[in-house]
């Protein structure tokens, strides 16, 4: 899976703080109190939006270039990272239980050496999407 790099507007605020929006994803806002906060919230903005698009099954527009990002005064555009994996991992860790089924010899073979099946499940499904 690969990374998505998004232009982000960042707007100081008069009262200190920074409004961001991003004007690839209509409606896709948030704000943040300090810049690194602003730059945090942008990322937990832009995966809500994609990965909601992706749960609709509606393509994600393609990213603009920075360049082609007009900004007035002291605005200035930033590239905001998604990463899906990472997204996951961090907002929706919770254990899913899975039924499987295997050879009664290799079960019996597998608790004799203390196998623990959901450990070796999770490096296999790692090792086959290129995440180990």
């Amino acid at each position: 899976m690969e990374k998505l790099f998004y232009p982000a507007v960042f707007h100081p605020e008069e009262d200190g703080g920074f409004s961001v929006d991003f004007p690839d994803l209509l409606g896709c806002v948030t704000e943040g109190d300090t810049l690194a906060e602003a730059i945090e919230m942008a990322e937990d903005a832009l995966g809500i939006y994609l990965y909601t698009l992706k749960e609709d099954k509606e393509k994600a527009p393609d990213p603009s270039s920075p360049a082609d990002i007009k900004v007035e005064g002291r605005d200035f555009v930033s590239l905001i990272e998604y990463d899906e994996v990472a997204y996951l991992k961090r907002t929706d860790s919770h254990a899913v239980k899975k039924t499987l089924t295997i050879p009664a010899w290799m079960d019996v073979l597998a608790k004799e050496h203390n196998l623990n099946f959901s450990n070796v499940l999770q490096n296999a499904i790692r090792r086959e999407l290129n995440l180990a």
